[in-house]
């Protein structure tokens, strides 16, 4: 899958949104396999350890005096309120069935909030997340607007990360063609659909660009305030930016000093990463991953057998009491024995009638 990417060469593209004449060896992370299931579910589980811990009050519910009545009275053994003179007197308590009861199971700060997960899968993710960026089709599948770019994955200079001025990160995004995308994101930002409207989280919009940056001389106030742009520097590149929702495909916009450090980083299949210890590119599991181009290969024709000519059709089994042609196939006699027993019965029909009309 990620062998679309196997471009040897990048582009690296300058201020002006042109091609520099620089290019740049197309890093090895961008051919690892793509494993979107990995990839969900290693954002599944990484996700969960930014939650904040939340239980109702130990004792809602249960701030009242009451007692079961017991057998014999004709109630339910629920507790209820002691004492009388006022309507809340007798009335069930404590049970997550009563009015003004306890929940069931209430919930306890001391839940499993966080997830632990193996630092090699978490690579592996990073790995095919990368992968999959390089890819136009996942790109666009996403849904970013891509149409125009000049080159997946788009690298500039690394000029850019001096800029300082948000009117500078605009020119620059529109002369490489990425407005198209930051557009989307403004007419994508609507009211959030539940609670969460009135709990500071008002808005819901799209993602647009990931911009990837190896230093930050500026380039994180230039861009910070462009809807949809994150911004993310190499040495802490993270699987929910990469990939938000554990969806492949992000748009990303890399700096050349950046996309140099990938190897570094990731290593290739050959020779191991030197900012990780001992660990090298994952290995794919099949060297060729188009399920087509294998099925019509020949040699998996080869070992196919001919498809069987002339086979007999199978029909569907009739029951012969109840389908006359079925019938007459197993006893031609059936048409003359079905003639002489309705003939019997009009015969016997005529006998009762005649009776009655004598009788009267």
């Amino acid at each position: 899958m990620a062998s679309a990417a196997a471009r040897p060469l990048i582009s690296v593209y300058s201020e002006k949104g042109q091609a520099s004449g620089t290019t740049i060896a197309c890093p090895a992370v961008f051919r690892a396999p793509v494993r979107p299931d990995l990839v969900s579910f290693v954002h599944d589980q990484v996700g969960k350890n930014h939650r904040q811990a939340y239980a109702v009050k130990g004792i809602a519910g249960e701030q009242t005096s009451a007692e079961s009545w017991g057998t014999g009275r004709a109630v339910a053994r629920i507790p209820r309120v002691r004492g009388g003179g006022t309507h809340r007197s007798g009335q069930g308590a404590f049970g997550n069935m009563c009015r003004g009861g306890r929940m069931y199971a209430p919930t306890k700060t001391y839940r499993r909030w966080h997830r632990r997960v193996n630092i090699n899968q978490r690579r592996y993710a990073m790995c095919s997340a990368l992968a999959a960026s390089a890819l136009p089709a996942l790109v666009m599948a996403k849904g970013h607007k891509v149409d125009d770019v000049p080159e997946i994955p788009l690298v500039v200079e690394d000029s850019v990360q001096q800029m300082k001025k948000t009117k500078q990160a605009v020119t620059l995004l529109k002369k490489l063609k990425c407005w198209d995308d930051i557009l989307k994101v403004k007419r994508s930002r609507t009211i959030r659909a539940g609670k969460g409207k009135m709990r500071n989280r008002r808005h819901v919009q799209k993602r647009g660009p990931c911009v990837i940056y190896d230093k930050d001389e500026g380039i994180s106030r230039a861009f910070r305030n462009i809807p949809g742009i994150t911004l993310i520097s190499v040495d802490r590149l993270n699987l929910l930016k990469i990939a938000p929702g554990g969806h492949l495909g992000r748009f990303l916009i890399w700096t050349e000093s950046a996309l140099k450090r990938l190897d570094g980083l990731y290593g290739t299949w050959s020779k191991p990463s030197t900012e990780k210890t001992g660990y090298n590119l994952p290995m794919p599991k099949m060297t060729c991953t188009d399920i087509g181009r294998i099925m019509q290969s020949d040699e998996v024709k080869a070992a196919l057998r001919a498809p069987k000519s002339g086979s007999k059709r199978t029909t569907q089994k009739k029951n012969p009491l109840k389908n006359l042609r079925v019938m007459l196939k197993l006893n031609p006699a059936a048409v003359a024995v079905k003639r002489a027993s309705i003939i019997m019965q009009q015969k016997r029909v005529r006998e009762k009638a005649e009776a009655a009309a004598k009788s009267t």
